[in-house]
């Protein structure tokens, strides 16, 4: 268990869909315990997998006192919606509002392979939906309405961090977005 370095924006890593996780093995359960003490170094409310260099679908989260970790998540979206501020690890010191679902239901599993369902709402869905997208190659910034990604993408060029040249890629993630994003 350690903290691992966290992949900044531009890191092709961070715009790839991670793959299935088939063994629950040690391995994994390193994997979350790195996860959970590299996200609690950062402070960070949740990290995701590809954040550290590992192509999995496992994210931890830690939102109002609830640690926990999540794998291979398939998410249930309500159809009300949040509007507010979001940010991440890997775009650090930079927040805008984004919208997502108010309330989520995510099934998957833990690091043992035994079934999990966590329902949540307000920061918790956010939270979810966040390193959900992470695991799809899709980050917070690509789902912004067009007037706030470009305030976003000029603040990401001009971050002390981000060494960006060029047009970054923009995703769409394959989950429902209920009309979110772009």
């Amino acid at each position: 268990m350690s903290v691992q370095p966290i992949r900044l924006f531009g890191d092709p890593v961070l715009i790839t869909k991670a793959e299935l996780v088939v063994d629950f093995d040690a391995e994994l359960r390193r994997l979350v315990a790195d996860l959970t003490d590299t996200m609690q170094d950062a402070p960070g409310s949740g990290l995701a997998a590809p954040q550290i260099g590992v192509g999995l679908r496992v994210f931890t989260y830690h939102v109002e006192g609830e640690l926990g970790h999540l794998i291979n998540p398939e998410l249930s979206l309500s159809v009300d919606e949040q509007l507010g501020p979001e940010g991440c690890l890997s775009i650090p010191g930079l927040t805008f509002d984004c919208r997502r679902a108010q309330s989520v239901i995510a099934k998957g599993f833990n690091m043992y392979g035994d079934p999990v369902v966590i329902e949540g709402s307000d920061l918790l869905a956010r939270c979810i939906q966040h390193e959900t997208d992470h695991l799809d190659g899709v980050l917070f910034v690509d789902r912004l309405d067009r007037e706030t990604r470009k305030e976003a993408m000029k603040a990401i060029r001009e971050a002390e961090w981000s060494g960006l040249t060029g047009s970054p890629q923009i995703k769409v993630s394959p989950h429902p977005t209920n009309g979110f994003g772009l």
